[in-house]
């Protein structure tokens, strides 16, 4: 992540040999051209974790040198810097990312510099405003004394924790709403019947492509990583229920055809009556039994058709099941954000 910051640092250096005569009458301090800093012992702090650091320019830099009577020295400067962080994507686009800055001395060692928070510590702009996240105050401030191994010795650190918790406005719109429209206009071809196969198939079809699409897309909006994703899971659920409307459809055609050739069947054989096409009588029973029953006359005397009921079921069971989805994923996301 970028930051762009104020970064004040104070120290006091007792071989300062400062004239009377460079403080006004009555003042204590004095500033300072920010190039008489280069002629400063400097404490040569750098961020361990960053990537880029400089300071804001435009004609000059960005920066005020202030020195004090008591030979403490306050330098001050804009900076730009590009942070790196190990991000978690487990609970994207529901995810909040704990990442630390930390700074150090490069050379020299905690007996000799002993880096400290000031009294404000990190303060972030209230008027800061995040496209994809909201960022509040720092988690931790924490003064460490880290033996680091590649440079022979224990060095002062100083780290910050910044919590980025991204906002699900966008995704709601952009993914979930648009993602659950199209699983549901999925379950209109139940309702099509097989009298119209050309349609139904390309309400389906269509539907599976708009959501591999709306995957593929989606997925590119942030680094690929090895782990399955809450968003993952969320499409394949979704593109899994078109497919499996896609199956029912086939499996309702299939169905179709065996029941229009038992029905050719029989009439040949002259085993059914001329308006009844299914009968349970002890003669049909007695006849080769067809498995799954095509057909059958229910209490009510009506007839029903194996196709036609697994059509009926659908309407009601992907809608249910889909339900039951998102009655478990939602609160298994919330709980999970809620304890990171």
């Amino acid at each position: 992540f970028r930051m762009d910051m104020l970064l004040k640092q104070e120290w006091t250096d007792p071989r300062l040999q400062i004239p009377d005569d460079l403080f006004d009458i009555g003042e204590d301090a004095v500033a300072l051209p920010a190039y008489y800093f280069e002629n400063l012992w400097q404490p040569d702090l750098y961020f361990l974790n960053s990537k880029i650091v400089e300071i804001a320019t435009l004609t000059q830099r960005f920066s005020s040198l202030t020195l004090f009577r008591n030979k403490t020295v306050s330098y001050s400067a804009r900076m730009h810097a590009i942070v790196a962080c190990q991000m978690e994507f487990q609970h994207y686009p529901m995810d909040t990312q704990i990442c630390p800055l930390n700074i150090e001395s490069f050379a020299y060692r905690f007996d000799k510099v002993r880096l400290k928070w000031g009294d404000a510590g990190v303060s972030i702009s209230p008027e800061l405003k995040l496209l994809q996240y909201h960022i509040g105050e720092p988690l931790a401030l924490k003064e460490l004394n880290v033996f680091t191994s590649e440079k022979g010795g224990n060095f002062s650190r100083l780290v910050v924790y910044f919590r980025f918790e991204r906002q699900i406005g966008h995704h709601l719109i952009q993914t979930f709403a648009p993602s659950t429209l199209v699983v549901m206009l999925s379950w209109f071809s139940f309702w099509l019947g097989l009298d119209a196969v050309p349609a139904r198939v390309t309400l389906v079809v269509t539907c599976m492509l708009t959501l591999v699409t709306m995957f593929t897309g989606l997925r590119s909006d942030i680094p690929p990583v090895a782990y399955i994703k809450a968003l993952d899971l969320w499409m394949a659920s979704c593109i899994f229920l078109v497919f499996a409307a896609l199956t029912e459809f086939v499996i309702v055609k299939v169905l179709d055809k065996r029941y229009q050739k038992y029905k050719s069947r029989l009439s040949k054989t002259h085993l059914l009556e001329a308006n009844a096409w299914c009968n349970c009588n002890n003669k049909i029973a007695q006849n080769k039994q067809q498995w799954p029953k095509l057909c059958w006359i229910n209490d009510k005397g009506k007839e029903k058709v194996l196709w036609r009921e697994i059509d009926h079921m659908s309407r009601i069971i992907f809608p249910t099941i889909f339900v039951i989805f998102v009655a478990i994923f939602w609160p298994m996301l919330l709980f999970s954000k809620s304890n990171v």
